[in-house]
């Protein structure tokens, strides 16, 4: 069969027409198809990639989920007795709990749940311990009895607080809505210039902190970031700083200095001064006049007492006046020593450092009521503990100021930007404003 050139040019035509409307109408159905679809696959891909619902990394789709707060003389076996789990199997959580948490440390007024299967809720699949609000303990109830800890999710936002002080630091910081823990914070930084009983009327603070969040409720303060703090008219800064991020950090004022002394300033983060170094003192107890070669400080029994620097535990002893006491010997110049206490907490040749709990404040030996009594030799001669001058630590090495300076500049800006008014200052502002917004 032979084609002329005119019926090859028709053919071609119309095979061409034909190609263009299968794949012109094919489009239609290419493009349809995932409209149709998509709903369908949006749908299947929401309930695949919707998040179940979870407590403590527990899905509770198939409990019911109770919490409560231990109350006073209960118990983890009385508590899940109450939920079908018999002694036997409460025997073998308690064994299975002792590398993970010790259940007599379970305290009252702290928070339990307890998932219970939905169709039979007097029965218990797991048990909830919280210690604290991050920290959780779970108690797997199920066949195979498991025990193991687990952490809920920690937020951390830097946060400040500027604040005059008219009655006391933690008054204060109450009042500004900070954590009152920052009190024991700023002792721990300033301890060795500042006695935090004996703060006066005009002294004032700034602070930058890290507050921690779980499920969005403050729970905690982390670690100062900077400060400033001032007192009796002279302001002591402190810029926390980590030489190696694998190490602690440690605090410096502006220059690089680091801020902590040889020796803390009392042997209590929290004390007063009930009576000073004197060559003269009526006795409380003899009724003579005596020298009072040291400084006692008040405080309620059983306050901590923490060794003021770093050495050796040369003498933990009872005598009939010095009741219980400990003697630190720091180097060859400078030794210490802590009297009347209810308990001591160190043993003799144990060396300690500055900040460690050595004893607890009674009122031991000739005492008439609970504090501690601190003397202070310099080159074996008793001297006045608050009349010494110690000089700094050692400073931040040369190669690391660059980078500190960096992050001071910073820091002294935030610092700068805070105003440490009082509450009745902010009470007075926030009336003045009530009173413009009624006006306008």
């Amino acid at each position: 069969m032979k084609f002329n050139k005119y019926t090859l040019k028709i053919l071609v035509v119309l095979l061409f027409i034909l190609g263009s409307g299968i794949v012109f109408f094919s489009g239609f159905e290419i493009n349809r198809a995932p409209q149709q679809l998509s709903t369908k696959d949006l749908r299947t891909q929401e309930k695949v990639s919707a998040p179940l619902p979870k407590q403590f990394d527990l899905r509770v789709d198939s409990f019911e989920v109770h919490t409560y707060q231990v109350e006073r003389n209960q118990f983890l076996s009385n508590i899940l007795s109450a939920y079908q789990v018999d002694p036997t199997t409460i025997s073998k959580l308690v064994d299975k709990s002792r590398p993970v948490f010790n259940v007599r440390k379970i305290s009252a007024g702290n928070p339990y749940t307890i998932f219970t299967y939905k169709n039979d809720p007097q029965k218990a699949a797991y048990f909830i311990y919280q210690p604290n609000p991050i920290d959780y303990i779970v108690y797997d109830l199920r066949d195979t009895l498991n025990v193991y800890a687990g952490k809920k999710d920690v937020s951390v936002k830097v946060e400040t607080v500027a604040s005059d002080i008219n009655h006391s630091l933690y008054e204060a910081l109450q009042r500004k809505g900070a954590d009152p823990q920052l009190a024991i914070k700023l002792a721990e930084i300033y301890g060795w210039a500042i006695d935090f009983y004996n703060i006066g009327e005009n002294d004032w603070f700034k602070i930058q902190y890290e507050r921690q969040y779980v499920d969005d409720k403050p729970v905690d303060a982390g670690h100062i970031v900077s400060a400033v703090f001032s007192h009796k008219g002279k302001e002591l800064s402190a810029f926390y700083f980590e030489t190696d991020s694998t190490a602690k950090g440690e605090y410096y004022d502006e220059e690089g200095n680091s801020v902590r002394r040889a020796f803390l300033k009392a042997p209590l983060k929290f004390s007063r001064i009930t009576s000073r170094y004197t060559n003269r003192r009526l006795h409380p107890v003899q009724k003579v006049w005596k020298a009072h070669l040291g400084t006692d400080y008040a405080a309620p029994r059983g306050t901590p007492i923490i060794a003021t620097g770093n050495g050796v535990v040369t003498e933990s002893a009872f005598s009939k006046f010095n009741g219980n006491y400990v003697k630190v010997k720091h180097n060859g110049t400078y030794t210490t020593q802590y009297l009347h206490m209810s308990k001591r907490a160190v043993r003799p040749g144990q060396r300690v450092q500055q900040g460690q709990v050595i004893g607890y404040v009674g009122s031991t030996g000739l005492a008439t009521g609970p504090h501690v009594c601190y003397r202070f030799w310099k080159n074996g001669k008793q001297v006045d503990a608050l009349k010494q001058n110690f000089r700094e630590s050692t400073p931040l090495p040369a190669k690391f100021l660059t980078a500190f300076k960096t992050v001071v500049l910073k820091e002294q800006e935030v610092l700068a930007s805070l105003i440490p008014s009082t509450g009745d200052e902010l009470a007075a502002s926030n009336e003045l404003d009530d009173r413009e917004g009624k006006t306008l």
